[in-house]
């Protein structure tokens, strides 16, 4: 996977070089000598990792990433920290700064390569939610609200049987957290199945294989997105590379420093809560785009697309579908003499009686203002009848409550029932025909059901 890098040194042989080894490996390479032109490439070139010299003139690499993280645009770019320092005041300074991981001066071609091929996995999927959620937006769904960014602590799951390590890490965690030990192998495979916001893994451990851990967590549905911390000796990198490469979002090195471990653990499930939340948003959006947000039962859109698939099949020999169509009586004089409050009350209520009274295959649904659609696969034209009569009768056997329960109406539906004739026939000849009923079920007085076969 390529990606478009940015780096930012102010010592040109540096970026020379550094560039040289990039663009070997196939990525698209930006340069820079300075901060404040970092900052205005990210913002228009929005590349998908920086590599941040820390020690630079004027802007260091600290308050540089720091403004990268602040400016909404920007924010969701890895950041990797490129430090001679090696000092963990440095690093906890880095990462309280908003950075998503260090490479330490002289590089190592291999590390980095690994953290780069992490972070722009990692990037990919941020990019995919936040252009969904952005499309979603420009269609005009409201996703405020549809999830919590922040909450108090993580759940956090230490898989070591190291006991002093692991209950040191866990104590450390506990102050913010809600840390769990499991020792065993496959335990851990099914706790990470369950509602974990981080893995923190020893990969060095000598009673269980840490990386076949790694890789079982990413290769399930149902724990690939957790984050991984894996803990392991800074000497040995060919482990450190592995776990890079099976899918472990950080690197912890022992022996585990307590503040550092605390910014890392905060940095992973702070991500972690946002691609929650673009991904609830993206769900959020995808259900509104085809539910009524009113009543709750699927709109227009959808219905149309599903019955256009039900006639067709019907067409090539499948089963019939059938279409009743439903429209509340004087409707109007509800919102004239009550007000819309109370229009709207009846047709919420209306759509659970309506729910209530269809098969659990049938589809109900809100076609506009105060009508509504039903459609029923695989359904005779009698037995849609039969049907719509049952909703009938319940709708006008018991009065609407609304106004809080102050007031009470009795409320009618004129219903147009059709079936599918096999064919030519199409939705819209379908809906027609049962639209056709519907008139004359009003024509006849209301508060009937009327069959249209043709």
């Amino acid at each position: 996977m390529t990606a478009r890098i940015l780096i930012v040194d102010d010592v040109d042989v540096n970026v020379r070089l550094l560039e040289a080894k990039l663009t070997l490996e196939y990525y698209d390479v930006l340069t820079c000598n300075d901060g404040l032109t970092a900052l205005s490439i990210a913002a228009s070139e929005r590349p998908d990792i920086i590599l941040l010299d820390v020690m630079m003139p004027g802007m260091d690499g600290f308050e540089t990433c720091r403004r990268l993280k602040a400016d909404p645009v920007t924010s969701h770019i890895p950041v990797v920290l490129v430090t001679a320092l090696d000092g963990r005041e440095d690093k906890i300074r880095g990462l309280e700064a908003g950075a998503d991981d260090f490479v330490t001066k002289p590089i190592d071609d291999l590390v980095l390569f690994a953290r780069v091929r992490s972070l722009v996995r990692l990037k990919a999927v941020m990019d995919e939610l936040r252009e969904r959620e952005e499309n979603g937006r420009r269609m005009g769904v409201d996703t405020a609200g549809a999830a919590r960014l922040r909450g108090a602590g993580g759940r956090v799951l230490i898989v070591d049987d190291n006991q002093p390590q692991a209950q040191r890490i866990a104590e450390q965690l506990a102050l913010d957290h809600r840390p769990v030990i499991e020792p065993d192998l496959e335990n851990a495979v099914i706790a990470a199945q369950g509602p974990v916001d981080l893995i923190i893994v020893n990969v060095s451990s000598s009673g269980f294989d840490g990386l076949r851990l790694v890789a079982q967590v990413r290769s399930k549905e149902t724990s690939r997105r957790a984050p991984i911390l894996a803990v392991v000796d800074p000497s040995d990198r060919p482990r450190l590379v592995k776990a890079l490469e099976l899918g472990a979002n950080d690197i912890l090195s022992r022996p585990v420093d307590a503040e550092e471990l605390a910014a890392r653990a905060r940095t992973q499930i702070r991500r972690k809560r946002y691609t929650d939340f673009l991904r609830q948003k993206l769900d959020y959006s995808l259900e509104m785009a085809v539910t009524d947000a009113l009543t709750g039962l699927h709109n227009r859109r959808y219905m149309t697309s599903q019955l256009e698939a039900l006639v067709n099949r019907a067409g090539t020999g499948d089963d019939a579908v059938a279409v009743l169509l439903l429209d509340i009586d004087h409707f109007k004089a509800v919102n004239d003499g009550f007000g819309h409050d109370a229009g709207d009350e009846v047709l919420r209520e209306f759509a659970v009686r309506l729910a209530t009274n269809v098969r659990a295959i049938d589809l109900p649904c809100r076609y506009g203002g105060e009508e509504f659609v039903v459609v029923m696969p695989g359904t005779s034209l009698e037995d849609a009848g039969m049907i719509a009569e049952r909703i009938r009768r319940d709708v006008a056997s018991a009065p609407f409550r609304i106004m809080e329960g102050q007031e009470h109406l009795t409320i009618t539906i004129s219903v147009g029932v059709a079936a599918s004739l096999g064919g030519d026939d199409t939705p819209d000849a379908l809906i027609k025909r049962a639209d056709e009923g519907v008139y004359e079920a009003k024509a006849r007085g209301r508060n009937k059901v009327i069959s249209r076969a043709a």
